[in-house]
């Protein structure tokens, strides 16, 4: 009987079914939400005044945007559905288009959650986020070692 050596033609493809399913967190409903949506890009900002967020979101309008403060957490949604339909005399196309997404953040304790501004220009949405009078008088104290 002769032997025949293994040839293994997609070996990346090994290693990343044993990364998917290897991982403890594979049957978690926490693994699925994380991996199976997309969300836009966030940078926070800070300065001794306010928390300025931006987030990447092309495509929608100021309309399609949700924000509200709960209970500490900044709550960011978006949902745009769109339905284009074309006719001409050989074929009908119809095409469906529904994009959302959906962002929780916990604010600090040193915002001012009355004092919320948002806008949205050219796919961009800024949320300036205020802080408390307190927490914009934070001083530095040095500390002498012994």
């Amino acid at each position: 009987m002769a032997l025949i050596k293994f040839n293994n033609r997609l070996p990346w493809l090994n290693s990343e079914l044993s990364d998917f399913f290897d991982t403890d967190d594979f049957f978690k409903d926490a693994f699925w939400t994380k991996a199976m949506i997309e969300q836009p890009a966030l940078n926070i900002k800070e300065s001794e005044e306010s928390f300025e967020l931006e987030m990447a979101a092309p495509g929608l309008s100021k309309d399609d945007f949700n924000i509200s403060i709960d209970d500490g957490y900044l709550n960011i949604s978006a949902e745009k559905k769109e339905t284009k339909e074309e006719e001409e005399a050989n074929y009908t196309r119809k095409e469906f288009n529904y994009n959302s997404f959906k962002r929780s953040l916990l604010l600090p304790d040193s915002i001012l959650e009355d004092d919320v501004d948002a806008t949205y220009n050219e796919g961009l949405l800024r949320i300036k986020l205020n802080k408390k009078e307190d927490a914009k008088k934070h001083t530095s104290k040095t500390i002498n070692v012994k």
